[in-house]
């Protein structure tokens, strides 16, 4: 006997989000808070124009499933993207420490002229990247099945 859908069925489903405008680019910038990656899964390509770094990004869409259901937080690798790129600095961070892993706590976007402007990765311990864009254009794709967060907790951030 086949049962219809329900709602919850496509919780599971990789994230394909795209971002074209900074409301969207929030969107994302909450889903990959606190995400982390090692300094070696980020990379720019120049002639491609493109900027991609693969994270660990907790699952901050299924936390209060996992909370109903009592059963354990997840992350899941996800390739956040920025397309468009024509230049990119970085500050705060050790290149050369290949060990180094680093902690993702927003995405930004400061507009310049003529729709061109900086995606700003900013990271935990005064870490950031500043990529200029000549145009808005950032994707997120989740590439794995969620795994059982290592430290089996939400990450938190308390105030003062």
């Amino acid at each position: 006997m086949s049962q219809d859908a329900r709602f919850e069925d496509g919780a599971d489903r990789p994230l394909h989000l795209l971002a074209l405008g900074e409301d969207d680019l929030a969107v994302i910038s909450a889903l990959t808070q606190d995400a982390v990656l090692p300094v070696t899964e980020m990379r720019w390509d120049r002639r491609g124009r493109r900027f991609a770094m693969l994270l660990n990004r907790f699952r901050w869409e299924d936390r209060a499933t996992a909370d109903r259901r009592d059963r354990p937080y997840q992350r899941v690798q996800s390739v956040l993207t920025v397309e468009d790129v024509l230049g990119v600095a970085v500050q705060g961070v050790d290149r050369s420490d290949s060990e180094l892993v680093l902690s993702l706590l927003s995405v930004g976007f400061e507009p310049g002229a003529e729709g061109t402007g900086r995606v700003l990765l900013t990271l935990a311990g005064d870490g950031a990247l500043a990529i200029d864009v000549e145009c808005l254009e950032v994707t997120l794709h989740d590439v794995t099945q969620p795994y059982e967060a290592p430290s089996g907790r939400a990450p938190r951030h308390p105030e003062g």
